[in-house]
């Protein structure tokens, strides 16, 4: 049995590849010891608890964008979470340390490389965040979801595996779909929702053609649910809308196109499930690292953009109307998207992982 500990998160896009490879973990040897580490956010808390992991939580916080105290203050607490890191190490016996991205990820892997442990890093977008850049130098391997993710072209240890998905998005690719009688979109801005993406589309209602003859899954985020349900429900349309979905498998089963941000946990979890998508990636994201995302599926015909600086109403309204008028372009973007996934990421990674170690323990 192995001693795996996953570190990082904060945000969904950072935390659920890291799931889907301790599930692989799992399911190799029941006995694998496996803990995640991260500054306990209630994201991280509720989705691992469902998954059935454990946490170890470390105090720290994040630098980049910050004004100069907070950012003095950030700095100031990574020695105590080194130090906290290697006890967390020591205590879970660890073999192997996993870096998932986001700040937390950082003193682990730290601590892993001063102790010895390998350290290994999944990179999820084409534009690597500051702590996976910070930590490149002391990881064995760097499993990427883009063959051209910049900062690490050409560097022998980068292994071009795709992005890690959950189990149940795996198990639902196959499940069939019954009782759909309408042109199903859905609309998801991310964990937390999307205002601008919320707004737009209550915006765009009055201007689609045929409004009726399409449902709506539409997750919004709690600040936006009450507002964007009743708009819906003024116009008397036939919608289904959320703070979070909790069986996003289902929704991406049943949807016929997808509205949404283009973090990569959701590229992964579309090309993975085969689905158009209508991108309307996040602008203020670090490096610009969405539109980077999206326009990989846009180049190969699986997708479209719409950048937010020009989204309005009447402009995602005519795309709509668009993509719902011409089924055949829309079964050409799917049929596009599943050649884009990876559904074996996370065996990959772990495969390759087995590997690391073995070698390690030769040497």
């Amino acid at each position: 049995p192995l001693g795996i500990v996953i570190a990082g998160g904060g945000t969904g896009g950072h935390l659920f590849p890291g799931i889907a490879v301790a599930e692989d973990f799992a399911s190799r040897n029941p006995q694998n010891r496996i803990l995640f580490v991260g500054a306990g956010r209630p994201l991280e808390k509720e989705a691992l608890a469902r998954a059935g992991f454990a946490q170890r939580i470390i105090a720290i916080e994040g630098i980049k964008g910050r004004g100069r105290w907070a950012k003095m203050r950030a700095v100031l607490k990574i020695p105590g979470a080194v130090w906290r890191s290697a006890g967390i190490l020591r205590q879970a016996r660890a073999d192997l340390v996993v870096g998932l991205g986001g700040y937390s990820a950082g003193p682990v892997a730290l601590a892993a490389w001063l102790k010895g442990i390998p350290v290994v890093l999944c990179e999820q977008n084409s534009v690597p965040g500051v702590t996976n850049r910070m930590l490149i130098p002391l990881a064995r391997r760097i499993y990427v979801s883009f063959d051209d993710t910049r900062h690490v072209a050409g560097l022998r240890k980068k292994r071009f595996t795709g992005n890690p998905v959950r189990g149940q998005i795996l198990d639902a690719r196959r499940a069939p779909v019954d009782g759909k009688d309408r042109f199903t979109v859905l609309v998801v801005g991310g964990s937390q929702g999307a205002h601008a993406i919320n707004q737009a589309v209550v915006a765009a209602l009055p201007h689609l053609k045929r409004p009726e003859s399409m449902r709506i899954v539409h997750q919004t985020g709690e600040a936006d649910r009450a507002y964007v349900a009743a708009a819906y429900r003024d116009r008397g349309l036939d919608a289904e809308v959320k703070a979070f979905f909790h069986d996003m498998a289902s929704r991406y089963r049943r949807a016929d196109l997808v509205v949404c941000r283009a973090g990569a946990t959701t590229v992964a979890e579309l090309t993975v499930m085969g689905k158009a998508a209508l991108f309307i990636p996040f602008p203020f994201a670090a490096d610009n690292h969405q539109e980077f995302n999206a326009q990989t599926l846009v180049d190969e015909g699986a997708a479209m953009m719409l950048r937010q600086r020009e989204l309005d109403g009447p402009l995602l309204a005519s795309r709509l109307d668009a993509l719902i008028d011409d089924p055949e372009r829309l079964a050409e973007m799917a049929a596009r998207s599943t050649a884009m996934g990876k559904p074996h990421a996370a065996r990959a990674i772990v495969d390759d992982c087995y590997q690391l170690l073995e070698t390690a323990t030769e040497m």
